[in-house]
């Protein structure tokens, strides 16, 4: 694994531990909230509940007391004593009823008092007379304490039962009044001094979570509550569900920014940014003369090394680039950085021409021809110098691509037809684009030699090209045995391949070109000496002012 792909990994594995991270605080968070709302919700069932039961007891108290206005027996004597205890008896909420006057209690279902009781004080007083005593005692004990009404003379006391706790969380209850407020018992609020619950409500305050409800038939209020830290401990099930929720959501998440991070490292999105900051290379093959060995011409070849490191093969980053919709942009790269480094060696040799590949995308594109003209233009080369290589499947795209390529004709582009013979060849195609050279796919060299049946295509493909006056350039030229196949007879037949030199930076290049030009005109002049000259080959060719001088003058 390469260093960038190790770092890759790492910033990878990082991000998805953070966001998985992320994921169970987020969790926590949400699953504490979430449970102290739900936390809420109990204490506002057990409000509802404790004062629907509240409401139903005063309901029956006030039943009760509209009764006794109407007793027919003798004020406290023992038979209204008598029917004050059937009463209680049969009732569900009360504890006693009875005469009250001046503030004393004169008798009861309990009986007359045995000692006098201390003058109770009223905590309210209703529209139609009727007093509420909210801290009544029993006349048995003055320790417990219960809700009284009054009217007149007639009193009852009343106590409804709590309801069972809804919820799993631990509550306390507190009853106010909604016109002032009563705190409640000592040590069940550590906030006593500062409630006021007198009104239907729910919330936190501080430490405290309540919830608050009032009754529709009287003054009272009841208040259930609890503190925080009790109810997250409760609803610990919950915060640790959301918690682990969040956890899988974050490892989820993890993934999918994982796979985005991939693909945004895909070979597709790297030759994208590839391209946009001139990062391929371009490299260079030479094209001779068979006959001679003499380099003509050079075909400019991308080259591409991803952010791994990794070589990619030219027909998979091709492809990519045509797929995904950016292969203009790759050739306007490569053309660019061709006529860059060649600009001055094809203004210098008319008769050197530099060759680009072509796409098929790239002739239906209506900014090619327009690109191709001002990159010329800039470099000051002319058409003539650059030669338009394009493929056999590149031809059949469209009609646009065939009036693109005679176009190009017309501009002055000589046109050759690449990989020819790999399966869309016939002479009716080669006509109708008026293509001047084609290049024998190199699959057809490599069996020369051999009993393949694909060696008895290639004098079929000559003749075809004969019969056009079309050029040829053999591709993938690796032995002496390929080259020597070939006629010197027309038509004028090209070699390319690494018998004649590999592709190579601009700079070995040009000393290639420069050392193959050299060679070229020693040859020359030595076919061309005197007959009767005498001289070694070697003396010959290291005579001063003869080969040396003619190679200094190369470009």
């Amino acid at each position: 694994m390469s260093r960038s792909s190790r770092q890759d990994f790492l910033v990878n594995k990082v991000a998805a531990i953070a966001v998985t991270l992320g994921g169970l605080a987020a969790g926590y968070l949400l699953g504490s909230v979430f449970s102290l709302q739900l936390a809420t919700n109990w204490l506002d069932r057990y409000a509802t509940l404790t004062a629907a039961q509240d409401d139903a007891s005063f309901a029956e108290a006030r039943g009760v007391l509209n009764v006794l206005q109407n007793s027919s027996y003798p004020y406290c004597s023992d038979a209204e004593i008598a029917y004050f205890r059937g009463l209680v008896s049969h009732s569900e909420h009360l504890k006693d009823a009875g005469r009250m006057d001046g503030g004393r209690i004169e008798c009861s279902a309990a009986g007359r008092p045995s000692r006098s009781v201390a003058q109770l004080k009223p905590s309210t007083q209703q529209q139609d007379g009727t007093i509420v005593y909210g801290d009544f005692p029993f006349p048995q004990s003055t320790d417990s304490k219960t809700t009284a009404l009054q009217l007149g003379t007639a009193y009852v006391a009343f106590a409804s039962s709590l309801p069972a706790s809804p919820g799993p969380i631990p509550m306390r209850l507190a009853t106010t009044l909604k016109e002032a407020a009563i705190n409640p018992a000592p040590g069940d609020s550590p906030m006593d001094n500062a409630l006021n619950w007198t009104a239907d409500s729910r919330a936190r305050l501080g430490d405290m979570l309540y919830a608050t409800r009032c009754s529709t038939l009287h003054s009272n209020c009841v208040t259930a509550f609890t503190t925080v830290s009790e109810a997250s401990h409760s609803e610990i099930r919950v915060v640790l569900a959301s918690t682990a929720a969040g956890g899988l959501l974050g490892v989820f998440a993890g993934m999918g920014l994982s796979f985005l991070f991939r693909r945004t490292r895909n070979l597709s999105q790297q030759l994208r940014r590839a391209v946009l900051r001139d990062e391929l290379q371009v490299v260079y093959q030479p094209i001779v003369v068979l006959s001679t060995r003499q380099i003509v011409g050079a075909e400019a070849l991308a080259r591409w090394t991803d952010e791994d490191g990794n070589v990619v093969d030219p027909e998979v980053f091709v492809k990519l680039a045509e797929e995904n919709g950016f292969v203009g942009a790759l050739t306007k790269s490569v053309l660019r950085r061709s006529l860059q480094d060649f600009a001055q060696t094809l203004r210098s040799r008319p008769g050197f021409r530099l060759s680009i590949n072509v796409s098929g995308a790239d002739l239906v594109d209506p900014e090619f021809l327009p690109m191709l003209e001002e990159s010329l233009e800039k470099a000051e080369v002319r058409p003539q110098s650059l030669v338009i290589e394009i493929s056999e499947k590149a031809t059949s795209k469209s009609e646009t691509a065939m009036e693109t390529i005679r176009n190009l004709r017309r501009m002055g582009h000589s046109i050759h037809i690449d990989d020819f013979g790999t399966g869309y060849s016939n002479l009716d195609k080669l006509l109708y684009l008026f293509a001047d050279t084609i290049k024998i796919d190199k699959a057809f060299t490599g069996v020369i030699g051999t009993e393949s049946v694909a060696v008895a295509i290639l004098p079929q493909i000559l003749a075809m090209a004969k019969s056009l006056n079309l050029e040829v350039i053999v591709e993938g030229v690796e032995t002496d045995r390929q080259a020597n196949y070939f006629s010197p007879d027309p038509p004028q037949v090209y070699g390319q391949g690494w018998l004649y030199g590999r592709p190579v930076s601009i700079d070995d290049f040009k000393g290639l070109l420069v050392e193959n030009l050299a060679t070229t005109l020693a040859a020359a002049a030595y076919a061309s000496r005197p007959p009767a000259s005498h001289e070694s080959d070697s003396d010959w060719i290291t005579k001063p002012g003869k080969l040396q001088i003619m190679g200094s003058r190369v470009a």
